[in-house]
């Protein structure tokens, strides 16, 4: 198993080197292109939510802490924030009805944690104290030299 940490302040022009960190951590953990794709993807919509929504709606600064840890099945990304506690998965996602509305006609908000959910294999957000812990995994696909 290895583990890696960035931290950087919550920052909006900070979003480029998490992706960065996520897309190299997903290459060196075996994962391919699709799935560091769209962990990224999932990391960068976290990221930009705990940014705006934890700390600046309510004016506040700090950091956001990423770890990744790979180990033989896949990655796992964590994004440790002290801003205003949010549990993405407990905020109700858009079905299917909602989707399928032109864009004008749906309502706003909760599409791009939809979509960073739908993205990685596992989701899971702990609330530690005063720290929100969003985890990310994502699983390597077997390919057909590995059956």
């Amino acid at each position: 198993m290895n583990m890696q940490a960035l931290a950087v302040p919550a920052q909006l022009d900070q979003l480029a080197a998490i992706r960065r960190y996520v897309q190299t951590a997903g290459q060196d953990a075996g994962l391919d292109d699709e799935a560091v794709y769209n962990l990224a993807l999932a990391v960068d919509e976290l990221a930009t939510n705990i940014i705006l929504h934890g700390y600046q709606e309510h004016g506040l600064t700090g950091e956001i802490c990423v770890r990744t840890v790979s180990a033989d099945g896949g990655l796992a990304v964590i994004l440790e924030d002290n801003g205003v506690a949010f549990d993405s998965g407990a905020r109700a996602l858009p079905g299917a009805e909602e989707l399928s509305k032109p864009l004008e006609e749906r309502r706003i908000g909760g599409l791009g944690i939809y979509l960073a959910m739908s993205s990685v294999d596992d989701f899971q957000y702990q609330r530690v104290g005063e720290i929100n812990r969003n985890t990310l995994t994502m699983r390597r696909r077997r390919t057909n030299d590995e059956t």
